[in-house]
């Protein structure tokens, strides 16, 4: 799909099961792309549940390539945010999920506080939640922020969030994970937290 938000045309992947309650729109970060095998493998867990996912870029081919050599676009929090919440508003759905990864948390917070009668539900994986500051007591959706048990400081950076944040959360701690959840079996329990928290909140259904 090609996506305007925010000025620019944004590339992206949509895939809708049929009936789908609700779409998980993907925020990556971090030098990241709608081509990561991770967020690709939740992406897929996610459709077994019954919900649609939209795999995004935030960056264009050009922002990314100053990126590779800059690495600053990536922390540009409100220009990721102002691109999700108009990729958001384009989904044909009134039920929006939003699953962030790295500093993609952060912008998926400070897009639903932005849009707190769409977004329905958030979940960061080893995101930065603090990056969404002065956002983070305005987020009315039920977040979820999943981080990897050897992963110190971002697991301090996500308790310190969640004590700012007012809305319904939850904070999920992986046994045995690093920051990219490398490790055997790690990656498939993140992806079953996003999906039961996914479809407790936009619908869908959590197979046995």
């Amino acid at each position: 799909m090609r996506i305007d938000a925010a000025g620019v045309t944004l590339e992206g992947d949509l895939l809708v099961p049929a009936g789908a309650p609700g779409i998980v729109l993907f925020a990556h970060g971090s030098g990241s792309s709608r081509f990561s095998s991770r967020n690709r493998y939740v992406a897929q867990v996610l459709r077994e549940g019954g919900l649609g996912t939209l795999l995004i870029d935030l960056l264009t081919a050009s922002e990314e390539a100053i990126d590779e050599r800059t690495r600053h676009l990536r922390f540009d929090i409100d220009l990721l945010a102002r691109r999700l919440v108009d990729a958001a508003q384009w989904l044909d759905t009134p039920s929006v999920g939003l699953f962030g990864a790295s500093t993609g948390g952060g912008a998926a917070l400070v897009a639903a506080a932005q849009l707190p009668d769409r977004i329905k539900a958030v979940v960061s994986r080893g995101g930065r939640p603090d990056l969404a500051g002065d956002a983070l007591p305005r987020v009315k959706a039920p977040t979820l922020l999943i981080v990897g048990g050897h992963d110190e400081p971002v697991i301090e950076l996500n308790e310190e969030a969640y004590d700012r944040m007012t809305c319904e959360r939850k904070l999920e701690i992986v046994p045995g994970a690093t920051h990219l959840f490398e490790e055997p079996g790690t990656l498939e329990h993140v992806a079953r937290l996003a999906r039961d928290w996914f479809v407790k909140y936009l619908g869908g259904q959590v197979e046995s």
